[in-house]
């Protein structure tokens, strides 16, 4: 959902993300930042059209976020399907994506729609695409040309309607030249590219989001609302983040669970930036 940040500008965030097994991401983004306020546009733009979209950006940015605010937005009446590609078995990877018959895995009774199916009239986000079985690939790219997916052990093909959203934090471009991607998926996923900046990239969005994570925490760890003193402010700003929105989430907590004061000081945040007085 989209709500508002303490700096009365847009936060996106879904609590609901707590509660998905396939799924362990940046849980907030918010848009503050000149760079954040150019991606929302994109994405926006990007919603409404019914282009794949290839989402770039390094671990821990909140691209999954931005692959549930475009199914959102573009109010297709089917489900949001989230699937991590490195956990797709190279063994079953065509029964997981397009689903079996019954009596096609193993003799089971049942059949199984898959994670194509589920996503039918919806959106099906493959994160890390660029682990997904290669001898899959071309079979993913005719499914979505052709609009149609064959479940293993049937006869007839069945008509889908998926819009793929997929993600990447590595150079495709490099995979495919390596043989190690489909070059036409790539080509078809192309159209609709999105770049998610890293957060050392976006310094507007810092200070706000770490204002909604402690609220967040504070709200978890039933204690008062701290404030963030301008020192460690200053510490938050100057901090690269490698982990990007994951890693500052994991500083707050850290700071609320170390920290009863009413202001969480720099000694509070579990950072390398911080000068070994404040320590």
């Amino acid at each position: 959902m989209t709500l508002h940040s303490p700096f009365g500008q847009p936060l996106l965030t879904f609590p609901e993300l707590d509660k998905s097994p396939l799924s362990i991401r940046a849980k907030a983004l918010v848009f503050i930042d000149p760079r954040s306020q150019q991606l929302r546009q994109a994405l926006e733009r990007l919603a409404a059209q019914p282009l794949p979209v290839l989402i770039r950006g390094e671990t821990g940015t909140g691209k999954e976020l931005l692959a549930r605010q475009i199914h959102r937005a573009s109010d297709r009446p089917g489900l949001f399907v989230s699937v991590n590609c490195a956990a797709i078995s190279p063994a079953y990877a065509d029964a997981e994506l397009f689903g079996y018959s019954a009596g096609a895995q193993g003799g089971t009774a049942s059949s199984r729609a898959g994670w194509f199916g589920s996503a039918n009239g919806g959106t099906l986000y493959l994160d890390e695409i660029a682990d997904l079985p290669l001898a899959i690939q071309g079979k993913l790219l005719a499914a979505l040309e052709n609009r149609e997916v064959t479940r293993v052990g049937a006869q007839q093909p069945q008509p889908v309607d998926v819009r793929l959203v997929a993600a990447t934090s590595i150079d495709l471009a490099r995979v495919v030249k390596a043989g190690r991607f489909n070059e036409r998926l790539y080509q078809y996923l192309r159209e609709g590219a999105l770049e998610l900046p890293p957060l050392r990239e976006r310094p507007g969005d810092i200070l706000p989001l770490a204002e909604y994570f402690v609220g967040i925490y504070s709200v978890r760890l039933q204690r008062p609302l701290p404030l963030i003193s301008e020192a460690a402010q200053q510490v938050l700003e100057a901090h690269a983040w490698p982990g990007n929105t994951r890693e500052l989430e994991n500083v707050v907590h850290f700071a609320l669970l170390v920290s009863d004061s009413e202001e969480l000081q720099p000694q509070d945040l579990d950072l390398a930036n911080v000068p070994r007085q404040m320590g």
